[in-house]
């Protein structure tokens, strides 16, 4: 094996450690989920979220708000669509977590009686010494 294969052998060691670690096992899975809850995000503003606040505003549309300067159009319409658009989107980010918070604390705050908690190996350990002796 020459130098080149060690080091080929090496990096490739070094690589299949990192990628193996948990934190990028999780974060793979984060961005995977982030995905996919975007797309419902994406999804409860654009079919529900929005719809309902045109209805609302009598259906105003900013993005025909145009000004000329000249030869130029600046359409700034568009741009405070887009505001108004992430506005909405941030928001039901933000009911979303909550929700999930307020039920991760009803998680939290359930009695210890209604908690499992498995003992350690050397409680087992012990237990087995105890029921051994007792025979």
């Amino acid at each position: 094996m020459d130098i080149y294969q060690k080091r080929a052998k090496g990096l490739l060691e070094e690589f299949k450690a990192f990628a193996l670690k948990g934190n990028v096992v999780d974060l793979a899975v984060a961005v995977v989920i982030g995905a996919a809850f975007g797309k419902i995000v994406s999804s409860l503003v654009d079919n529900i979220v929005i719809p309902l606040t045109a209805l609302l505003s009598g259906g105003v549309d900013l993005t025909d708000l145009k000004v000329t300067l000249g030869p130029t159009e600046l359409a700034y319409g568009v741009f405070l669509q887009s505001v108004v658009d992430f506005v909405i989107v941030a928001f039901c980010i933000f009911i979303a977590i909550k929700i999930i918070r307020s039920l991760e604390r009803k998680e939290e705050q359930k009695p210890e009686s209604q908690k499992t908690v498995e003992p350690t190996e050397e409680v087992k350990l012990l237990r087995e010494i105890r029921d051994s002796l007792n025979k």
